[in-house]
């Protein structure tokens, strides 16, 4: 019982740990990579398709990117996604290919996108402590109705805490990481 508890929560804790990995990508730094353009859907035959599935990406120089559509008439509908998204990046496309050159980020920009880092890393932290939270409440329950024995319920409770301190930890270095690399100049 308290195995399954442990385990769906830690379970929950690495889903947080990913999907700040992932809204971390999504922040544009100083240089091109695929992942900013992964919350982006371009209306593609009038449904919204994420431009990942729609083309491919090759980065040739540290801030330029090429997108090439795997099918041409798409090419108007992703250059679009790109152009009205909030990368503050003014696509070209020759036809083929879109490309997309990132200007530098301003000092000011970089602050932003620092703040932006802060709260998608508290709101993961929030989500790992909401697992901790069921998890506590799910054992306290057990230990309610008889089920374990209060010491057992202690070691559960502090192993669980353990847990969640390593989740934490793994997110500020996380967090840490994606600063060092939007701050750099």
């Amino acid at each position: 019982m308290i195995g399954d508890i442990t385990t769906e929560a830690k379970s929950k804790m690495e889903h947080a740990v990913e999907f700040a990995k992932e809204e971390f990508a999504a922040i544009r730094t100083g240089r091109a990579h695929p992942a900013m353009f992964n919350k982006l859907m371009a209306d593609y035959y009038g449904s919204a398709t994420p431009i990942q599935q729609l083309a491919s990406f090759h980065v040739p120089e540290a801030r330029m990117i090429l997108i090439t559509p795997y099918d041409r008439s798409a090419l108007n509908a992703v250059e679009k996604a790109i152009r009205d998204s909030d990368l503050g990046v003014n696509p070209s496309n020759d036809g083929n290919t879109i490309r997309c050159v990132l200007p530098e980020l301003t000092a000011e920009r970089r602050k932003e996108y620092t703040k932006l880092a802060r709260t998608k890393a508290e709101d993961a932290k929030v989500s790992v402590r909401n697992a901790r939270r069921s998890a506590k409440e799910a054992i306290d329950k057990l230990v309610k109705d008889k089920e374990i024995g209060e010491d057992e319920g202690k070691r559960a409770e502090a192993e669980l805490e353990k847990t969640t301190k390593k989740f934490t930890d793994s997110i500020d270095e996380i967090l840490k990481a994606k600063e060092a690399e939007l701050l750099e100049v």
